[in-house]
């Protein structure tokens, strides 16, 4: 085959001798530079040669490896196949399992593998997280290159190849409309006012993100005109393709922050200037982005219509389906995906709406409403799932309003979480990520900040959860001893079984009560800190709410009222009861302290990343603790209500006192680690701070009636 040696290496001190073939692509180059690295770390010798040999059969991003003594072949059946490949030479350098390589061939399990980034790209072109800590602080990091350069980076190493980037309305921000030339926005502008107190003042819908008084104490973080902004985006979408990563734009609709007014442009769906702008900056950015993949839209929270969804789809097609038609006509050889999300509409209406789109079609679901670390299989989109075709297969939208803060880590729970997935004949593929949080960099850690004074990413953080889902959704088979030797190699000193161990028991507790005390959206349930929104829920959870509580939909565990309602009726109970959710929170929570306890005897103190993750992990076991005797107050308190057993009022006191005392411990390390934080849909988290209204228990329990009727539950 002839070929072009983009690299040829020698280091003859190593051996090591890397010929990448032009066939692999700038994806192939990416690993050949991994692989260089990881060898010249670890003085390997081998001989390794990177190809790709596109084959009609052959599954896209699938690679073969090959071995002949000392010789290593990886066969990409593309260039992303190729990339992955050098991947798996890299990182077996890395582990120091190279010599154990053999032959094997690989395939993705799900063809699609990506990431939702709500993206606050300036104040006034906001996301739907902008009211909040992360979002204000990384929007210098938005228009950063090296920001992006190194997530995507990080993203093809852990094999996503999907990037979403979500935000209302992003158009006057990424390009120029020839019709609308003032909307085009220059420089990127935040706001210095206070959020915290005037909270509560912003719509959970995306309605009123942009207010006077933030306009008022604008601060320009960056001089940048549009057409660099074009150009920034078309680097940061050239990069990707360089590592086999697609980008998509996902809005909400309708929503026109950004125009200021301008050319009779508002939110009435039925204003002809604003169909008109959202159709000509429609087509403007397909054609400014001839790396864009696709685009995501929302049929949502700012488009009530008098004809229903059938008006809202009309909407659409007039301003997203035509605008991309347009802009196709004109590069007819271009596939452009558009993905619609089940949100707010009906599949019916959809499909005689957008019949005409000239391009392939896919739905998106909310797969596990808003907490991806809930169910192993939520049960939600079974309702949908037998209208959904492979014509028009859907995306999941997996949910991460759970984990803000801990390193997260249960390869049993991600691997299950994957393969209950719909099949290839329903299943387009996946993004995953948060609503209330940015994963950009890290401004949540009070230690997040190199000798450079630069921040981690929070994918640097949270790497070894990233990892997981990147890894296993593209092979599920991958075994834990994978998984070990990633966690030994990042950390000499101690037991990678052991470490591995803790994460696993750790990365249990907060699955297991978000199953049993159930709150759907994020708005709900914020589980590291008890928290729901303050005003529109219930703030912080007390003692009564988890007696009153629901459990998952679909899942087999049993609220205190209903397990107590079957033992009444001596009904055979063969679903998890409160008692055994909180046997199974203090048994992980005391298996995750005895191994933290027994690895810091074994740990290198120099070793920075393990000390913070082990204090993770300490954490997250007393937060366990702090649920089960919680829960178990709340069963002895319903008892106390049923039959006014001084006893179980005792009880129940005890729990309550004990569970004030592990949220203590909770909240001191905490404390330690992370800073407080404004989230745009529970408000402030400062969890030390929540100490006094955990103490709030106590008195519940104390001033509690016996026969008290339940409290209502807000919606």
């Amino acid at each position: 085959m002839k070929h072009i040696i983009l690299l040829a290496l020698m280091f003859p001190s190593m051996g090591l001798s890397l010929d990448v073939q032009n066939s692999a692509g700038a994806p192939g180059q990416f690993a050949a530079d991994e692989i260089q690295r990881e060898a010249a770390a670890k003085g390997t010798e081998v001989k390794i040669t990177l190809t790709a040999e596109k084959k009609a059969k052959a599954s896209p991003q699938s690679y073969r490896i090959r071995r002949e003594g000392e010789k290593i072949t990886v066969i990409g059946a593309d260039e992303a196949g190729a990339m992955y490949g050098g991947l798996d030479i890299a990182e077996a350098i890395r582990t120091g399992t190279v010599d154990s390589l053999k032959d094997s061939e690989h395939k993705p399990h799900i063809a699609k593998r990506g990431i939702k980034f709500n993206i606050p790209l300036d104040l006034r072109t906001p996301s739907y997280s902008d009211n909040s800590t992360s979002a204000q602080a990384n929007i210098p990091e938005m228009w950063n290159l090296e920001f992006w350069h190194e997530l995507i980076d990080r993203m093809a190493r852990d094999r996503f190849n999907v990037l979403t980037l979500w935000n209302m309305h992003p158009f006057p921000s990424i390009v120029k409309v020839p019709e609308y030339p003032k909307i085009a926005l220059d420089d990127v502008w935040r706001t210095t006012a206070d959020l915290v107190e005037p909270f509560d003042s912003f719509s959970t819908r995306g309605i009123g993100m942009v207010k006077p008084w933030m306009l008022d104490k604008k601060e320009v973080v960056k001089r940048i005109t549009i057409d660099e902004k074009i150009a920034f985006w078309r680097a940061v979408m050239e990069h990707a393709h360089d590592r086999g990563i697609e980008v998509y734009w996902f809005t909400w609709n309708v929503f026109t922050y950004g125009t200021g007014g301008q050319y009779g442009i508002t939110d009435d769906l039925n204003n002809a200037a604003t169909i008109d702008y959202f159709r000509k900056s429609v087509c403007e950015t397909v054609l400014t982005y001839p790396r864009l993949a696709g685009m995501g839209i929302t049929s949502g929270e700012n488009m009530d219509h008098e004809d229903g969804s059938k008006g809202k789809e009309a909407w659409l097609w007039a301003t997203y389906g035509e605008g991309i038609s347009d802009a196709l006509k004109t590069q007819p050889e271009r596939k452009f995906r558009l993905i619609h999300r089940l949100h707010e509409t009906g599949l019916s209406p959809i499909l005689q709406q957008w019949d005409k789109y000239p391009g392939p079609f896919e739905f998106s679901y909310k797969y596990a409403v808003a907490h991806m670390y809930a169910s192993r299989a939520p049960s939600f989109i079974q309702k949908v799932l037998p209208e959904i075709t492979p014509e028009h297969r859907t995306w999941l939208t997996v949910r991460n309003d759970d984990l803000y803060s801990f390193r997260w880590g249960d390869s049993d729970f991600a691997r299950a979480f994957i393969q209950n997935m719909p099949g290839p004949d329903k299943l387009a593929g996946f993004y995953m990520g948060p609503d209330g949080y940015i994963w950009g960099r890290d401004f949540l850690s009070r230690d997040a900040v190199d000798a450079n004074g630069r921040r981690q990413l929070v994918w640097d953080r949270q790497w070894f959860s990233f990892h997981l889902w990147g890894r296993l959704s593209y092979d599920p088979s991958l075994s834990d001893k994978h998984f070990q030797r990633l966690l030994g190699t990042r950390h000499l000193s101690v037991s990678a079984e052991k470490l591995f161990a803790a994460s696993q028991a750790s990365s249990r507790i907060i699955p297991q009560v978000t199953r049993f005390n159930w709150g759907g959206i994020d708005v709900h349930w914020y589980p590291e800190a008890n928290l729901s929104h303050p005003n529109q829920y219930k703030g912080f959870y007390s003692v009564r709410h988890f007696m009153e509580g629901k459990t998952m939909p679909g899942e087999d565990v049993l609220s205190i009222s209903e397990w107590r309602d079957k033992l009444s009726d001596k009904k055979t109970i063969t679903a998890q009861t409160p008692p055994e959710v909180a046997t199974a929170l203090e048994r992980d929570a005391d298996t995750a302290l005895q191994l933290v306890a027994e690895l810091r005897q074994q740990a290198d103190a120099a070793d920075k990343e393990l000390t913070l993750t082990l204090s993770d992990y300490e954490a997250q076991a007393w937060l366990g603790r702090y649920f089960a005797a919680k829960i178990q107050g709340a069963i002895d308190l319903a008892e106390f209500n049923a039959s006014g057993n001084p006893a179980a009022q005792a009880s129940a006191m005890k729990h309550v006192e004990k569970a004030l005392a592990h949220w203590k411990q909770y909240v001191a390390i905490y404390g330690r680690l992370y800073v407080p934080q404004l989230l745009n849909r529970v408000g402030t988290s400062d969890i030390p701070a929540l100490t006094t209204k955990a103490a709030k228990d106590i008195e519940i329990v104390r001033a509690w009636k016996p026969g008290t009727t339940p409290l209502p539950n807000k919606k």
